[in-house]
């Protein structure tokens, strides 16, 4: 009995001197109920703005128009689109939809350089200028993730700030010089803050951004081709803003939540309960192979890296590791060498040993905020749980509070009133929005 109750000391003494990270993660547990789905379809949902009678602006970038829902999401009015049906027309890049004052919302249209805002009824009340015209293409895309705190001043993600180097392989035909400007993207973005009247900007903060390494090379016929180097496994930092302006900056090296309050204090909480996976050489290998697979099966409609102006994808045969596009010119037969003076870019994937050692906790633009302020992040999913995507729930406080899963083939898009939560649910090519409860 004696050396019985001394280990149940010693165990409960080791249990308590473990650090947060080894302590247990809570239980998976299931969404609640869907409630509502849409008979609409979709292309590509990058934004939805719920609204307080239970209406919801939907924008669907794919199909250049955005849609405001009734409460059960059976019909539908067209607040902007690309054909004359309204006088509000989608411009011919895409736009992005922000929640505004009130039930207001604003929709950023990068062609203009300018800002709708559209009044709860989804008409245009007035026309606004961006804060700054060189984010206009950030603040339309849904990696900005722009939203506007209690003060009214937006934050956003800034560009990706691209630095030229220059090289001289290969002078173009009928030209003596042979520089030719290679984009090189940096591994952070800033993340913004600036007040919509006196246009002062504040930078809160930084985020890990995938590293993409960029090649070019031009022949003497004035072909340019490009290479770039993707990891599909990086480790990156995500970021939010809960309701009350708070900034949050997700961590992935070991993922933990670095807060900015809204007077401008920063708090770094404990880090959060995962189970890190360790990935041996053969687990990367496999990895490797299984993108590469999956790339071969989507052909060409796999997705690409695609510069602007660029034309639709031409994969190279087979698929596997590469994938090539054309801009301004067509391949040569059976997949050859672009025509002359075109374009081409070819993807490649990371050699299989430079992937992480342990698998990361999310990917980048996995995280949203409800309107509790709690975080709710998409982890990278693992073999051991089967379905869904699981969601790790962390509170103001930076702890885990829950883990949730969604249906297979959703993916959370937003949050609503009465603890309701919309969903994008994709079904091969076609989109469609479902209403869920959070319990």
């Amino acid at each position: 009995m004696k050396i019985r109750t001394q280990l149940t000391s010693i165990v409960l003494l080791a249990g308590a001197a473990l650090p947060a990270g080894a302590q247990q993660r809570p239980a998976v547990r299931q969404l609640g109920a869907i409630v509502s789905k849409s008979g609409e379809t979709f292309v590509n949902v990058t934004a939805v703005r719920p609204l307080s009678n239970g209406s919801v602006l939907v924008n669907d970038t794919g199909g250049r128009r955005v849609l405001l829902f009734n409460p059960q999401l059976t019909s539908f009015t067209i607040v902007a689109d690309s054909t004359s049906a309204t006088a509000n027309a989608y411009a011919g890049r895409v736009g992005g939809l922000i929640a505004y004052k009130g039930d207001s919302s604003l929709f950023v249209d990068p062609q203009s350089i300018s800002m709708l805002v559209f009044d709860p009824a989804g008409k245009v009340a007035r026309v606004m200028s961006l804060p700054r015209a060189q984010d206009a293409q950030t603040l339309a895309s849904p990696l900005g993730s722009p939203a506007l705190d209690p003060q009214g001043r937006m934050v956003y993600r800034t560009n990706f700030g691209f630095q030229n180097r220059t090289i001289t392989s290969g002078p173009p035909a009928g030209s003596a010089a042979g520089a030719f400007p290679v984009p090189q993207i940096p591994d952070s973005a800033a993340i913004v803050r600036i007040d919509l009247a006196t246009r002062k900007l504040d930078t809160l903060g930084f985020i890990k951004t995938p590293k993409i390494k960029m090649d070019v090379t031009r022949d003497d016929n004035g072909n340019v081709r490009m290479s770039s180097q993707i990891n599909p496994l990086p480790v990156v930092d995500d970021w939010a803003m809960t309701p009350d302006g708070a900034v949050a900056f997700v961590r992935g090296r070991d993922y933990h939540v670095d807060w900015v309050n809204p007077d401008g204090s920063k708090v770094s909480a404990t880090k959060v309960p995962f189970d890190w996976q360790r990935m041996s050489d053969e687990d990367k290998v496999a990895f490797i192979d299984s993108v590469k697979a999956a790339r071969a099966r989507q052909g060409a409609n796999a997705p690409t890296a695609a510069l602007p102006g660029a034309g639709g994808p031409a994969p190279a045969p087979g698929g596997g590791n590469t994938q090539i596009m054309i801009f301004g010119g067509t391949s040569g037969p059976g997949g050859g060498p672009p025509s002359r003076g075109s374009m081409s870019m070819q993807q490649n994937f990371i050699a299989a040993s430079e992937l992480p050692d342990y698998k990361p906790p999310f990917f980048a633009g996995s995280t949203r905020a409800d309107r509790h302020g709690n975080l709710w992040i998409r982890t990278i999913p693992t073999s051991a749980i089967a379905g869904g995507p699981v969601y790790d729930v962390i509170d103001r406080k930076g702890e885990l509070i829950d883990r949730v899963q969604v249906p297979a083939g959703r993916t959370i898009i937003g949050f609503g009133p009465s603890d309701s939560v919309f969903l994008v649910n994709r079904d091969g090519a076609t989109l469609s929005l479902e209403r869920a409860t959070v319990k």
